[in-house]
């Protein structure tokens, strides 16, 4: 029945949400909002399986709207999302299809923004709130959030959710939700996990599906350019000079890129500024602000900070890192082409990321055409267009009488020709930047590689061809210095590195679990992470003990085995992220005659590793037995499972305790226990963490 409606009028909604809708400019429904709005209107539990983009929040939103009491000031609809990004695009939906809804008021809850506000909010009634799983949950522990008499919950975009870790604050949520309220679930995948939160928590739901024959829209050009032969930064450049653009997002993998992107972007002439975890939330919202009112044209982001943004003069979509997985890199080119408009995508790969070139496009359905860079004629031409018609909005747009008789009297005065002086004032205009390319410093386009050839030529069982090596650029900087906890600054922490990597297919969450399971460490103290092609760093706090670290090393991962070791200990990494031995240095000259008798002194003997029992901090020539009074952990370590655990003497954690004061514990401990003496078995003391919320931002 559903697939025969064919306008917004058929679907039953009341008056006040048609007058929105009609205002808004809807016409035609799309597939899943045509089937998801009567179910909803009915009262039905919902589990909704379709792509981003295809117009979820609308499906929800008008159903659930239709069922408010705008007279009731509390809470009637709970929307979760996984973003303050979405969370604010969804609230921004919903008072603009409830706006002739008098009494009607919406608030979005986030981590990042001031409690006090939103508990103003919370206090003076409000009938829907939507909000980051984090942040909800810490205003019912408060109290300040009333559920008690919800009518309808929307999971949406749970499998990002999931993703990002928040599934366990989800179900607990979920339970404290009366029973005979409405849940309607929408992922664009249905992994197992979520398919166990629906069978838990929804109640006989109506299963809907949106097959699509791609996931990326047919509005979108899909290119990519072959790194090789030019730096990335000045390959972006020429693109950016030689297309016609409206507003630009970037992506880049980390939040450093990003700040740095952006200002080398803003130092040759582009209005960019960079969006990020660590951006304050005001200085992003006016960022975005900036980008959708014209001010801005160029947004750098990471996929988190950019997820949900909906800016329609976004015309080009530029991944400058190529995305993890296939379902980053159809989030990402949704940014552009929005409400049917045409759009543009462009991909840098690098040699080394061909195999995932392959998978998006084995994913989307779409081949991803090459482009070739534009040349420095081709520049040059832009170039010297675009002076000409600024030239020429300036005569047409501006009083020159004042500069006319300043160039006719310098013109009589000094008897020069009038294209001398002009072509002297516009050289003045340039300043010291050359306005054109040099010819001679054109590079020219590597070999060009026949994949599908190679890919045949495999199947065949002969070698595939091999292109001249290229010269890689710098692509990561590995980092030595490890970053302070969020949460708990005055932990000392220290940067590890673990033998897996983007090629392994490994996540953060992957990493999280593996080392908050070996090393029972709770997740809130493991820092910092980054992911390399072929390995990771990881920020854990200092003094891990030895047992711990030989149990890391031995988990698996991605069906790789973690390896895990200080980073200061591992071999230098090239700054291109790989993990690459640095060159080895080149052999000495032989002496000059006469120099025999100065020799270098033998080198120390290396230190044998510690036996079980010693203090692994100690010099490892002067054993000693560990007691009771040496037991002092790292912080956030629970203790060796094996109770024959390493301790480091004088530990300085960070924590507020001196190395000579007794009784003194770590920042996060909640206290000592009691030892007890088995035998002659060693002492070992085992602290407990205090658990605390996770942050929903």
């Amino acid at each position: 029945m559903s697939e025969q409606i064919t306008d917004f009028a058929s679907l039953g909604l009341p008056g006040p949400l048609m007058a929105a809708v009609a205002e808004v400019g809807y016409e035609e429904p799309s597939p899943i909002q045509a089937k998801a709005i009567p179910l909803l209107l009915a009262g039905s539990d919902l589990l909704g399986q379709a792509q981003t983009g295809t117009g979820k929040t609308a499906a929800f939103a008008l159903p659930l709207l239709a069922r408010i009491d705008p007279s009731a000031n509390h809470p009637q609809l709970l929307v979760l999302a996984p973003t303050r990004e979405l969370a604010l695009q969804v609230a921004e939906a919903m008072q603009t299809y409830a706006r002739f809804l008098p009494g009607f008021h919406v608030l979005p809850i986030y981590g990042g923004q001031g409690m006090g506000m939103q508990l103003n909010q919370l206090r003076r009634g409000v009938q829907v709130v939507v909000g980051t799983p984090g942040r909800v949950m810490d205003h019912m522990r408060r109290g300040t959030l009333d559920i008690s008499r919800l009518q309808a919950l929307v999971l949406d975009e749970a499998d990002e959710m999931l993703r990002m870790g928040f599934i366990d604050d989800v179900d607990w949520i979920l339970e404290h939700t009366p029973p005979e309220r409405q849940i309607a679930l929408f992922s664009a995948t249905m992994p197992n996990e979520i398919r166990r939160v629906a069978d838990r928590h929804l109640n006989n739901p109506e299963h809907i599906k949106i097959a699509s024959k791609t996931t990326t829209a047919e509005n979108i050009r899909q290119r990519y350019w072959s790194i090789g032969g030019l730096h990335k930064l000045d390959a972006l450049t020429r693109i950016l000079e030689n297309e016609t653009f409206d507003g630009v997002i970037i992506f880049v993998r980390t939040k450093t890129l990003t700040a740095e992107l952006a200002e080398k972007l803003s130092a040759r002439g582009f209005a960019a500024e960079a969006l990020n975890g660590d951006v304050a939330q005001v200085q992003r919202e006016r960022t975005v602000g900036r980008l959708r009112d014209g001010k801005l044209d160029i947004l750098v982001a990471t996929d988190v900070a950019a997820r949900g943004l909906d800016v329609r003069r976004v015309t080009h979509v530029i991944n400058y890192d190529i995305p993890h997985d296939t379902e980053s890199y159809v989030h990402r080119i949704g940014r552009t082409g929005r409400a049917g408009a045409a759009g543009e995508a462009i991909l840098f790969v690098a040699p080394r990321e061909r195999r995932m070139l392959r998978s998006i496009e084995k994913a989307t359905g779409h081949p991803i055409e090459p482009m070739e860079l534009p040349s420095v004629k081709d520049i040059n031409s832009k170039r010297t267009e675009r002076f000409k018609t600024t030239v020429r909005e300036t005569i047409a747009n501006n009083d020159l009488a004042l500069y006319y008789r300043l160039v006719s009297e310098l013109e009589q005065e000094d008897d020069l020709d009038a294209l001398q002086i002009a072509a002297a004032l516009a050289k003045m205009a340039q300043g010291d930047v050359p306005l054109l390319l040099d010819p001679k410093k054109e590079v020219k386009s590597p070999a060009k590689r026949d994949f599908e050839s190679d890919d045949r030529a495999r199947d065949r069982g002969r070698k595939p061809s091999r292109p001249e090596r290229q010269r890689s650029y710098p692509q990561k900087v590995v980092e030595t210095k490890a970053l302070p906890l969020k949460d708990f600054p005055d932990i000392e922490m220290e940067r590890f590195r673990v033998a897996v990597g983007y090629q392994h297919g490994v996540k953060p969450g992957n990493i999280v679990g593996a080392i908050a399971n070996e090393a029972e460490l709770e997740s809130r103290y493991i820092g910092h992470i980054e992911i390399f092609d072929d390995f990771t760093t990881v920020d854990l706090p200092a003094g891990m003990p030895e047992q711990t670290m030989r149990d890391l090393g031995n988990a698996w991962v991605c069906q790789q085995k973690l390896a895990i070791q200080r980073l200061k200990d591992s071999a230098p990494t090239a700054s291109t992220g790989s993990d690459q031995p640095a060159k080895s240095r080149p052999e000495r000259k032989p002496a000059k005659p006469g120099a025999e008798h100065k020799r270098s002194e033998k080198p120390a003997r290396k230190p044998r590793k510690p036996e079980s029992g010693e203090w692994a901090g100690s010099d490892a020539n002067t054993p000693r037995k560990a007691s009771a009074a040496d037991s002092d952990e790292a912080p956030g370590f629970r203790g060796d499972r094996k109770g024959q655990a390493a301790k480091r003497p004088g530990h300085k954690s960070g924590a507020k305790a001196t190395a000579g004061k007794p009784g003194g514990k770590p920042t996060g401990f909640k206290g000592k226990k009691k030892l007890k003496v088995a035998g002659n078995k060693p002492l070992k003391k085992r602290l407990t963490l205090k658990k605390g919320p996770k942050d929903g931002s």
